[in-house]
This record gives C-alpha cells, sequence and structure tokens, in this order.
C-alpha cells in the first residue's frame, strides 16, 4: 500500500481527479451549527472540489507527525499532542491476527528446523520430522470436522499419522517453530511465501464451520513491527516512526480488548492496521518499534483508541472519546505534504445514479459542519436536492460517493453563482435562487428571484433583470440575432438602464420601455451619442420595413437603406 492511502479507518475511495495543492488561511470556529452552503450542478456536471487533508480527521495526523518532528518534537510530545490527557502505559502478551492473503481452507508452510505441529483441544504438540523429500506440510479440515495433518512430496499430498490411537487432530490447530515460519499463499496457479513471526493458526471461524481461517499468534512488538512500514514512509524522521509505533501499538491493544476471546482479534487490512509480516520490516521503522517496546497510551487505565488519519488539513476532528478533540494543528503544513491542500473534479452524474430518487441533481447543500478552520470545517450533513426529490446524506456518505480524500470540503462556484455572489448574493437586487442552472444554446442560464443570469463560456457570466430581461426574452434570447449578453445590467442616460449584447443593446426607461436597437442604426443612433443625445430612447423594436429597417426614438426615426447602406434620420 502507498501512502497516504493509509487505512480504511482513514483511506478515501480511488479519486476521480488529479489533486492540485493550493493554499487558504484557515479560520477558527467552534460547535457544529448549520451552513446552508449550496453548491449548484453547472451544466457540464463536473465540480472541481477544494479540500484539506485525507482521512477522517480523528487522532493523530501522519504528515503532522513528521512536521512536529522536523520542528524538534520527540515521539511522546507529539503523541501528547494529539491525544491530549491520556496516560502511558506498557502492553504485554500477544495478539491474534487474520491474515487475508490466505484465502483457503487450507494452512500450508514450509518444512524448517523444529517444526511442531500443536493441537488446540488438548494442548499435545508433536515434532515433525525433517525428511528431505518433503516440501511443503499443511493442516486442512477432515470430513469428520476434526484437523488432518498432511505433507507433500514429489509424489503428491500424503497423510500425516498423528501419533497415538488418533489419525486427525482433535480440533484446530497450529504450526510453530523456533524462528519465522514461512506461509505459502494463493497466488495465481500456485502458492506463495510470506513469512511471520509468531505462530500460525488453523482455526474455524464459529462452531461446527466445515471452513478455515488463518491467524498469526505474535508477540505485540513483533506484530507492530510488520504494521509501521505500511502506515507511514520508512524514511520518515525518527521520532515520528516512533510515534506511530505507540499509536499502532495502542490501537492494537485497544482492538485486543474488545475481542478477548474471539479466535483473532485485528485483521491485517485497511479495515484495521494494514500488516505485512516479515517482508514489510524495515531497519529504520523496527528500530523505532524497540525504542519504544510495549509503551501504549491508555484512559482510565484501558488502552486508549489512538486512530489516527493521513492529514488533519490544519484541524483535527473530535471524535467518538473525551482525548479525540478538534484541535488547531500546527504541524501538518509543511512542503513534504501534499495533501494538505488539495483540489479535485468530480462528476456530479455520479450522485444521480448513486440517488435516482431525486431526478436531476440540481444542487448540493450542505446544512451542517463542525465549523473548525476553512468553510466552516468539515462537512457532517448534506441534503442533494433534484427535481424529483431530495436524499440526506452525511458527510461520509458524499466523501465516499465522490472518492475525496476527506469531508473537509467546499465546491467551487459555477461562474453564474460567482457572478450572483460578486453582485451581493441575497442582498443583491437579483434575489434568490430559483432553479437550477440549466442549459440554453451553448451556454446556460439560471433563474433568480429578481432576474436571470447568462452564461457561455465566450463572454463569461452577465446578470438580466425587469425590462431588459423581458425584452431580451420577447427577442428570442440566446439564439437570436442579439446572441449573448456582453455586460449586465448598466445604468443609461436620464434614470434608465442598459446591457451590451453581441449582436447589439437594449435601452429601457419607464415611459418608452424596453427596447432592442442593433445593426447599421444602432452605429447611427451612437453617432448621436445613444440615449442621451437628441434622439434619446427607443419606443420600438429594430424592426424591418421595406428596403431596410427603422428604429423610433423619443425624439425621431431612423431608417437605414440596404440597397445603399444610408440613413434617413427624421427628427421631431
Amino acid at each position: 500500500m502507498t501512502f497516504p492511502v493509509l487505512s480504511a479507518r482513514r483511506a478515501a475511495a480511488a479519486l476521480t481527479g488529479i489533486g492540485l495543492v493550493t493554499s487558504a488561511a484557515l479560520v477558527t470556529s467552534s460547535a457544529a451549527s448549520s451552513a446552508d452552503q449550496n453548491y449548484y450542478v453547472p451544466v457540464s456536471k463536473v465540480w472541481t472540489v477544494n479540500g484539506h487533508g485525507y482521512g477522517h480527521g480523528h487522532g493523530m495526523s501522519q504528515y503532522g507527525a513528521y512536521g512536529a518532528a522536523l520542528r524538534g518534537l520527540d515521539y511522546k510530545q507529539i503523541v501528547d499532542f494529539y491525544y491530549p490527557k491520556t496516560s502511558w502505559s506498557t502492553s504485554k502478551g500477544k495478539v491474534r491476527v487474520l491474515l487475508s492473503a490466505d484465502t483457503s481452507s487450507d494452512l500450508v508452510v514450509r518444512p524448517q528446523r523444529r517444526l511442531q505441529v500443536h493441537d488446540l483441544a488438548d494442548g499435545t504438540t508433536w515434532q515433525l520430522p525433517t525428511d528431505g523429500a518433503i516440501d511443503l506440510w499443511r493442516l486442512t479440515p477432515a470430513p469428520d470436522g476434526t484437523t488432518a495433518v498432511q505433507f507433500h512430496d514429489a509424489r503428491g499430498w500424503h497423510r500425516w499419522r498423528v501419533p497415538g490411537r488418533r489419525v486427525t487432530l482433535a480440533s484446530d490447530g497450529q504450526f510453530q517453530a523456533a524462528g519465522p515460519l514461512t506461509l505459502m499463499v494463493p497466488g495465481g496457479s500456485s502458492l506463495a511465501p510470506k513469512r511471520y513471526r509468531g505462530v500460525l493458526r488453523s482455526v474455524r471461524p464459529y462452531r461446527g464451520a466445515t471452513s478455515r481461517d488463518t491467524v498469526n499468534v505474535l508477540p505485540m512488538d513483533a506484530y507492530v513491527q510488520g504494521v509501521v512500514p505500511y502506515e507511514m514512509p520508512t524514511s520518515w524522521h525518527q521520532q515520528a516512526l516512533r510515534a506511530q509505533s505507540v499509536v499502532a501499538r495502542t490501537y492494537a491493544a485497544w482492538q485486543r480488548a474488545q475481542n478477548p476471546k474471539r479466535y483473532y482479534q485485528i485483521c491485517d487490512t485497511t479495515s484495521c492496521q494494514v500488516y505485512g509480516g516479515i517482508a514489510s520490516e524495515q531497519a529504520s521503522s523496527n528500530r523505532a518499534v524497540r525504542a519504544t517496546a510495549r509503551k501504549i497510551l491508555t484512559w482510565d487505565r484501558k488502552p486508549a483508541f489512538t486512530q489516527f488519519s493521513a492529514s488533519s488539513g490544519g484541524w483535527t476532528s473530535a471524535g467518538s472519546v473525551p482525548y479525540l478533540r478538534a484541535l488547531r494543528d500546527p504541524y501538518d503544513a509543511h512542503a513534504a505534504n501534499s495533501v494538505h491542500n488539495w483540489s479535485v473534479r468530480v462528476k456530479a452524474s455520479s450522485l444521480e445514479r448513486a440517488h435516482p430518487e431525486v431526478g436531476r441533481l440540481v444542487a448540493l447543500r450542505v446544512t451542517k459542519r463542525e465549523r473548525n478552520g476553512q468553510w466552516g470545517g468539515r462537512v457532517l450533513q448534506v441534503v442533494l436536492e433534484g427535481t424529483a426529490g431530495k436524499a440526506y446524506l452525511t458527510g461520509d456518505d458524499i466523501r465516499w460517493e465522490l472518492g475525496l480524500r476527506s469531508t473537509w470540503f467546499s465546491v467551487e462556484p459555477t461562474p453564474i453563482i460567482e457572478r450572483w455572489m460578486r453582485l451581493g448574493g441575497r442582498k443583491s437586487l437579483l434575489g434568490t435562487p430559483s432553479s437550477g442552472e440549466y442549459a440554453v444554446g451553448n451556454g446556460a442560464a439560471q433563474e433568480f428571484t429578481g432576474g436571470r443570469v447568462f452564461w457561455t463560456d465566450a463572454v463569461g457570466a452577465r446578470e438580466l433583470r425587469g425590462r431588459l430581461l423581458r425584452a431580451y426574452r420577447a427577442h428570442g434570447g440566446p439564439t437570436s440575432n442579439l446572441r449573448w449578453p456582453v455586460s449586465g445590467v448598466l445604468d443609461a442616460s436620464n434614470g434608465g438602464y442598459k446591457a451590451r449584447f453581441q449582436g447589439g443593446l437594449i435601452y429601457a426607461k419607464s415611459g418608452p420601455g424596453a427596447h432592442v436597437v442593433r445593426g447599421r442604426i444602432l452605429d447611427k443612433w451612437a453617432s448621436y451619442h445613444y440615449a442621451g443625445g437628441q434622439f434619446g430612447y427607443p419606443t420600438t423594436d429594430v424592426h424591418a420595413v421595406k428596403g431596410g429597417q427603422r428604429v423610433r426614438f423619443q425624439g425621431g426615426t431612423i431608417i437605414w437603406h440596404r440597397a445603399t447602406d444610408t440613413f434617413t434620420v427624421k427628427r421631431r
């Protein structure tokens, strides 16, 4: 597994875009509350999502631990910062680890010196022969529910008769030796070797089961040696590796305490902590484990629940226990942390497929955040609003469905919403959104209680309202010869308003109303200083007459003759 995809407790699904590092100041607040942030869906159905951190943010930030070590903190100071008010203690004994790589019911090992088989039912142990012809040993379920011991040579598999009157082990069994064991796990058409410290146990997952699981039982620190390299780059500062050793050991001790009698106490995948046996061990991480031997954190005299994630993004998140607090994290932001800030492009259409009950998705509305940091912190509650209904989700739901690195995110506004916000948002003359964004020609539009905003990639987003909007729509809107607006609503002479378009102008004023002027008549009117000149405001739209076009104005009429490109100007 490649850092920082660290653990399913902490890692996100595969991202649908490429992360880009940005920078942003963080805002401090406290206590979760409502946010009501609406992120409208653009016609492209693609959002740009900016965020902070990687993982759930509870407990230690691994990048933060590295940053703290670079700033001179030792592992105890690092751990104490991320798990305040916990106590230091020690852990001893062994831990039972479920090995996911062994997908068969057979437990197969290579022969070695002093290899033994042990019957878990009565505690009897037998030394296995070291015949040079034997290349494999295995424990396999027998038809009567017991466990058969078999060896393999050039002629195939053979049953090894258990000494005494028994033919098989009375129940489950295990292999053990003076040194590490080599487990053979399924790997395509053959078996692949994986070495483990401790013993390897073949155990039925429940009473009466005909299948078997493989469990590695080994001392706690030996287990931690196989965890740390998967959870943190071994090239990192030794104090960060030591902090990771303590946290991983404590988490395993907590898991063990939750499952004292279950046949396994912790798994080896991202659902728990990734554990890879001897093959994962590195000199630097083993040194960190030895330097912190047996050390764990406790709360109320019990192992603490030491969750951790790759990056806090600048704030840790409050967890389910008192010592997992929301803390401003000054150590997480440094040059090596590429996920402190991130940006990805995601498809909003994936939410429509996941939630068909909403119909066409109009907006994602964040209703609750943690209120720690930029945008109000991590997202807690979300409403998907669509043409057919709503869906209520948690921040974690959205994170996994969109493949985000964390729940601390914000969606960049569409160009239309960005224009609306620049005009003053809800306090502007446009009022509040009354529709989602919808396609118009080669662009888009969105309706507001006080007007409408049009957008095309060529000219950007521009607002229209009142008489100007009504005249534009009556003329045919973006598909007319006016095409797209290139300005918003502008003040015009003598208390009127105007808007510019790719193909002309609309002027509006109480009395003469709103009218379209374009083409050669617009050019001629411009020479008279538009509405501020002697002709004043138009009282009709440009319209066809025989051989040309005409517009009537408050101060006269301008007629254009197409054949000669000349004008007849009549003043009142």
